[in-house]
């Protein structure tokens, strides 16, 4: 609680979404947990199980978080016993995300600033839009730069570069590759349709290889339709993508696969999903992340799965470990929790706290991205789910606090510790960059860490 008022003083962002955010915290303090209990009680048995809540916060330790020792020396490389060492995690490796498909196209400057502060305040990673219906949605009518026409949800690419530079987060465009939203003047033949493919990656990978490090290659390719004129019955075309792309971006580029919800829920010896990838491994695909929707569009969907034997976390997180056979980075990519209907606020934010520290918690799981910050921002046909974490008013919602309080408090390291009489202090934390202010003999100095999972476990500062 402490903290959300100090950043409340500190005036970054607007009163009332910190006030808002101020509350989670609150509750839980007083509850214990974000038990809001709007839930059907089949969900709630099922994900309050002791057994499955002490299996998430087992991984969660083992998988999120590592010891790092900080070492305190002088100039001339002796340490300095005693030193007053804390540390504060200002930032996440874990990438939390959301699309940012509307960045700069709210009503007024007024509302897209409330929208960036929103998003800024959760998530360091976003998704770009790259629909070829919005990047050329006529022929030769190329949308990668600012000062073309407007069109909703599809914001050129340019716009998010300095974006992110400016508050350092990560990109994802999505996608380079799926049968829906391409323009109409598309052709029908396929040859042709394929060369137009090699183009439109070469550009793309020209213009944004270095700026944007993950890309979805091809998107829901098991539930592509008959009539999509590169359509096979054995989806040749996914390999094909994969092998055109490949050789345009840089190598560290994690090129992604992408599918719907579905295949939460298959076991993972006889999901079709898994046997997919691994055939494309086989052929040598370079597959190089994973990813898998989470989408309910309407209430009615969603109070079906609540009760549901597919809503059982147990198998999820069975499926989502068993993953890590596969060596590859694993995202929920698109998730849609809807807040319509009676108790709907309250029922998202137990469904989106539960469902968030389940894929966090799982072994191979890089990345978590909501799909509509705010209600009213989905696609047409969607918007009525109201599966925004952010009201049409941009008020953040009980969700939008929950996840204040897993990604701002539970899951962000503060630690105080003293040198030894070797100079070292050590510490087990959430991964990400930390700031560490030391002080000793009367002065203070600050610096900045990266403790990573893969990265060195010992920071030398010289004071």
């Amino acid at each position: 609680m402490a903290i959300v008022l100090s950043a409340l003083k500190s005036g970054h962002l607007p009163r009332p979404i910190l006030v808002a955010c101020a509350l989670g915290p609150l509750v839980a303090m007083v509850f214990g947990s974000w038990a809001w209990g709007a839930a059907p009680e089949a969900y709630a048995r099922r994900w309050n199980d002791p057994k499955l809540v002490d299996r998430i916060d087992q991984n969660i330790e083992k998988h999120r978080k590592g010891d790092a020792t900080i070492a305190i020396v002088d100039s001339a490389g002796r340490p300095i016993v005693g030193a007053a060492v804390e540390l504060r995690q200002v930032g996440h490796e874990f990438l939390f995300g959301c699309n940012a498909f509307v960045l700069g196209q709210l009503k007024t400057p007024e509302e897209n600033l409330r929208y960036e502060e929103a998003f800024l305040r959760l998530f360091n990673f976003a998704t770009v839009p790259f629909y070829w219906e919005g990047t050329e949605p006529t022929r030769g009518e190329l949308r990668y730069a600012e000062g073309g026409r407007d069109i909703w949800r599809r914001p050129p690419p340019d716009r998010y570069l300095p974006w992110a530079a400016k508050h350092g987060l990560t990109l994802k465009g999505h996608p380079l590759l799926w049968h829906a939203y391409n323009p109409p003047w598309l052709p029908q033949q396929a040859d042709e349709l394929r060369e137009l493919y090699r183009r439109r990656f070469r550009q793309i990978a020209e213009r944004y290889g270095h700026a944007i490090p993950i890309f979805d290659v091809v998107n829901e390719s098991l539930v592509c339709p008959k009539t999509y004129p590169l359509f096979t019955p054995d989806r040749e075309y996914v390999h094909w993508a994969f092998a055109e792309a490949a050789p345009l971006f840089p190598a560290s580029t994690t090129l992604m696969i992408n599918e719907v919800t579905e295949f939460n829920f298959r076991p993972f010896d006889s999901n079709p999903y898994v046997a997919q990838i691994r055939g494309l491994i086989e052929k040598g695909a370079a597959v190089r992340g994973i990813g898998l929707q989470y989408h309910f569009f309407r209430r009615a969907a969603l109070d079906a799965f609540l009760t549901s034997p597919k809503c059982d976390p147990a198998q999820l997180l069975d499926l989502y470990e068993a993953f890590a056979a596969l060596k590859l980075p694993l995202y929920i990519t698109e998730i849609t929790i809807p807040s319509a209907g009676p108790e709907g606020e309250a029922l998202q934010a137990q469904v989106v706290r539960d469902h968030y520290r389940l894929w966090f918690s799982a072994p191979t799981m890089a990345g978590i991205t909501w799909w509509n910050l705010g209600d009213g921002t989905a696609v047409k046909g969607e918007n009525e789910a109201q599966g925004g974490l952010l009201d049409g008013d941009l008020n953040p919602k009980a969700a939008y606090r929950a996840l204040d309080d897993l990604i701002n408090n539970q899951w962000k390291t503060r630690v105080e510790r003293t040198t030894d009489e070797q100079g070292r202090a050590g510490f087990r934390g959430f991964f990400g960059k930390y700031t560490v202010r030391v002080a000793h003999g009367g002065q203070s100095r600050e610096y900045q860490i990266d403790h990573t999972a893969r990265g060195s476990r010992e920071h030398r500062l010289v004071f």
